[in-house]
Parts: structure tokens; C-alpha cells; sequence
């Protein structure tokens, strides 16, 4: 399987590029972003690409793939929803469209989060967004699927690159295996390997959230 990754140097991306290279069937990694991940291994190749909206230049290297694992986001505080959608929408779909083009046969999985408001009705700014992302992106033509993670425990030395959930993560650190026990949580390393099953065999839904994700990571 040959795997194209978005957002790699994320708390969300750092796992699922670990799972990938850790995988036997897993042939290779494209990793795109802004920036590098820093990383050497055999099965990883990385194009650093400042603007995500624009592919024209790399799309002989994007074809030919057969999963899109896309990880890229922000936190929406302090955000304007113009921002906001640049960010998030924009960036989202110039990937989708261009992979959809060239292999439409792709699963292509995109990384939003609990309580995203596919009505795009809601008060949430950030929701309305992502539920409009979502929605134009299951609306292309190849296999899409949306991962709604809630709270997610980062393991093997990944840490967010968010400051206020680095805190977060702290303070509740007693608690996580509490939540894990309810159901409520899932990891970096669930989230990974529930990607590469959903590329392999499919997804019971066309939107999973953190029990259905830790159910096909079991």
C-alpha cells in the first residue's frame, strides 16, 4: 500500500506516520507539509510544500496512491471564520480534489473531530467548518471517510504542538485510564492503526468516532 500523509509533524500525524512505517504491508510514505518532519527511514519520502492550496508543480509525485491520510488542522481560538475556513476548508479540498482527479480509486480519510456539525447550522464556528469540509470532501469521487476523534492520549513520546493542549494533557493524566476504560478516549497509536485498517478493508460508517476508531485499532 502506498500512503499519502498530510500533517505529519502533528500530534494526530506523528501517530499515524508511525503506525505506516511500523506496518509490513505499507510500501511507502508520501509525507506533505510545511514543513519537515525531521525523520530517516526507508519507507518515507517528504515534500515540503509552503503552499497547500496549490499542487500544480508536484502532482506527478501525488498519483498513483492508494490512501490519503489527512491530519493537517489548528485550533480554531482567536481565529476569524474567514481564517478559520482558509485554513481548514481551503487547504482541505485543494488536496482532496487534485487526489480525487489522479486516483480515484483512493481511500482518502480526513481527520476532523468530535461534535463537527455536518447541518453546518450550529453556533460553533469551527463545527460549521469542519461539517462543510466534511461534506465537500465525502461529495468527490473516491472512498472518503471521516475520523471524529474526542479526546486523544499522545504515546510514544509525540507531544501536541499546541501549548494549551500540552497543559491539558498534563492535568489530566491521572484520569486517562479512567476515560480509556469508558470508552471516551482513544491514542495516537489507535488513530494510526484504524487508518490503515479503514485503507485496507473499509469502514463500517462514513464517519467514525473514538469508540468506533478504538474498535478497528483492537
Amino acid at each position: 500500500m502506498k500512503v499519502i500523509l498530510f500533517g505529519a509533524t502533528g500530534m494526530v500525524g506523528q501517530g499515524v506516520l508511525r503506525e505506516c512505517l511500523l506496518a509490513d504491508d505499507v510500501e511507502s510514505v508520501l509525507a506533505i507539509g510545511r514543513s519537515a518532519t525531521g525523520q530517516r527511514h526507508a519507507k518515507l519520502r517528504e515534500i515540503v510544500q509552503p503552499d497547500l492550496t496549490s499542487y500544480t508543480a508536484i502532482e506527478p509525485e501525488l498519483a498513483g496512491h492508494d490512501a490519503c491520510f489527512f491530519c493537517l488542522g489548528v485550533s480554531a481560538a482567536g481565529m476569524s471564520e474567514a481564517d478559520y475556513t482558509r485554513v481548514t476548508y481551503d487547504v482541505t479540498l485543494a488536496a482532496a480534489q487534485v487526489l480525487a482527479r489522479l486516483s480515484p480509486a483512493m481511500t482518502f480519510i480526513y481527520v476532523s473531530g468530535e461534535g463537527t456539525d455536518s447541518t453546518e447550522q450550529r453556533r460553533a464556528m469551527w463545527a460549521r467548518v469542519k461539517g462543510r469540509t466534511e461534506n465537500a470532501v465525502r461529495s468527490l469521487p473516491f472512498r472518503a471517510v471521516m475520523f471524529r476523534p474526542g479526546l486523544i492520549r499522545p504515546l510514544h513520546g509525540i507531544r501536541s504542538k499546541t501549548r494549551v493542549y500540552r497543559i491539558a494533557y498534563t492535568l489530566i493524566w491521572p484520569l486517562f485510564p479512567l476515560l480509556g476504560a469508558l470508552g471516551v478516549l482513544t491514542t495516537t497509536e489507535k488513530v494510526g492503526r484504524a487508518m490503515l485498517r479503514v485503507a485496507r478493508s473499509g469502514a463500517p460508517s462514513p464517519i467514525l468516532g473514538n469508540r468506533e476508531i478504538n474498535q478497528l485499532a483492537a
